[in-house]
């Protein structure tokens, strides 16, 4: 069942028609009506193939919006390379959408089962987005993700600097072109599985703050499921309450990333982990879910995957309202934002914010000054000087924060990382959830956070 509502596809004042329901309308109808957004990460390089996937997605029992992943050339700007791969029949890891063109995506949308009816975002990864955000535009599309940040560090050799100004035309085009047009931070996801979240938290903020002051008026922040139930928790209540805070005039709502890390070996760890996101997000209120599948250790998800992703991931997040509050695993944490990583978050936005007020130059002087440090992070504008590790109890710390104006822990804390301990918190979600689901819960009911049962162990 896919997110439909009455919303017009345009307006008066908007100089594109739009080829879908607006995205951030259609998130909202959804979270009003008390239902969580599931979503796939789904790209094909061919029409049939990405129709397919699109059709299916609209069909599943779920409620759910479309996506369309774009391929490798294309992120990178080589559009003639995927033009030839298309010509040659030679495959591609997603939709090359201006390779394709304007014409052919927007007839393909047009064969979608819910037509107008139906949400689509183009993800991509690219730091120099303007191109594929002006592609999007020509086929009638209103919703990407990415940012400044966090589709630079992560991904690229970019220069920080070039980065900044592409997005800021980037966001500019579609704010002026299509009235409501939706902007998701990619912020809460980069490095995710080893970064302390009060950082990711800050990331997702900063690019939301940058979106508005370019003029977007809808946006989402994302943040990626990590190593512990009830730090998760506090994460996103944080997210929440300086979205209020700093974006509470916009449309805006928080997607929630089922682990982006090493991902379990085992059908039953893999689904188990999925159905914990899926928890995760229903007592967080968070309101839409990027899914993955219990293929992703072994192979690319096929439709098929995707949709049963989608259809367990819904289960569980209406599943969770009947569970008990002790099997939350959120009795410690505090959802309002009231808590340790809400007051880390808010001091490095701080810090970044009073540093200029064009929040592109705040963030270039951050990273020059170590304002901000991604772990193990190796873009050259970025300090390297911070690194983290797993605590005890599940939980990502700091083990040294360079010139971050934040506190790094004390009382857990190695006095060194080897290289084996860091392979070893790589592994450390697939490993408790494949040992979990092989040995130690061979009874567990099929909707109880393991991450909760496993820490009362």
């Amino acid at each position: 069942m896919s997110v439909s509502t009455s919303l017009a596809t345009g307006s008066p004042g908007a100089v594109r028609r739009r080829s879908t329901t607006p995205f951030g309308a259609a998130v909202a109808a959804a979270a009003a009506a008390g239902r969580l957004v599931v979503q796939p990460r789904m790209g094909f390089p061919d029409v049939p193939s990405m129709l397919t996937g699109l059709r299916a997605v609209t069909a599943a029992d779920a409620t759910t919006v479309g996506t369309v992943t774009l391929d490798s050339y294309t992120r990178v700007g080589d559009h003639a390379s995927a033009r030839e791969a298309l010509d040659a029949g030679s495959d591609l890891n997603g939709f090359p959408i201006v390779a394709h063109g304007p014409d052919v995506t927007r007839r393909m949308i047009a064969q979608v089962g819910g037509g107008a009816d139906f949400a689509i975002q183009i993800r991509h990864g690219s730091p120099l987005p303007l191109g594929i955000v002006q592609a999007l535009l020509d086929a009638g599309l209103d919703a990407t993700e990415g940012g400044p940040v966090s589709y630079c560090l992560p991904y690229s050799r970019t220069p920080l600097a070039e980065a900044v100004t592409a997005w800021a035309d980037s966001c500019e085009l579609l704010a002026n072109q299509v009235e409501g047009a939706h902007l998701e931070s990619f912020g809460g996801c980069m490095l995710g599985q080893l970064c302390p979240p009060g950082l990711l938290v800050a990331i997702s903020v900063l690019e939301g703050i940058f979106f508005k002051q370019h003029g977007l008026r809808s946006v989402s922040l994302s943040y990626a499921q990590g190593t512990s139930f009830a730090q998760d928790v506090d994460a996103i209540g944080a997210m929440r309450r300086l979205a209020g805070e700093f974006l509470g005039d916009l449309q805006w709502h928080v997607v929630l990333y089922t682990y982006m890390g090493v991902f379990p070996r085992t059908p039953g760890g893999a689904l188990s982990l999925l159905r914990d996101s899926a928890v995760l997000a229903a007592v967080t209120g968070t309101e839409r879910m990027i899914v993955k599948t219990p293929a992703e250790a072994h192979r690319i998800p096929t439709v098929a995957d995707n949709i049963q992703a989608l259809q367990e991931a819904a289960r569980a997040a209406e599943s969770a309202a009947w569970l008990p509050p002790d099997t939350s695993g959120a009795e410690a944490a505090d959802p309002a934002g009231d808590n340790p990583v809400y007051a880390e978050a808010r001091a490095l936005v701080h810090a970044v914010l009073n540093l200029d007020t064009d929040i592109g130059a705040a963030l270039l002087k951050a990273f020059a000054k170590g304002y901000l440090d991604v772990p193990y992070c190796l873009h050259a504008d970025n300090a390297q000087r911070s690194r983290s590790y797993i605590a005890p109890d599940g939980t990502l710390q700091w083990l040294s924060v360079g010139s971050m104006p934040i506190a790094a822990a004390t009382s857990t804390r190695p006095h060194q990382l080897r290289a084996d301990d860091f392979l070893d918190m790589l592994g450390f979600v697939q490993r408790r959830y494949d040992d979990a689901t092989l040995e130690q819960l061979p009874t567990a009911g099929p909707f109880t956070p393991l991450s909760t049962a496993l820490a009362k162990d």
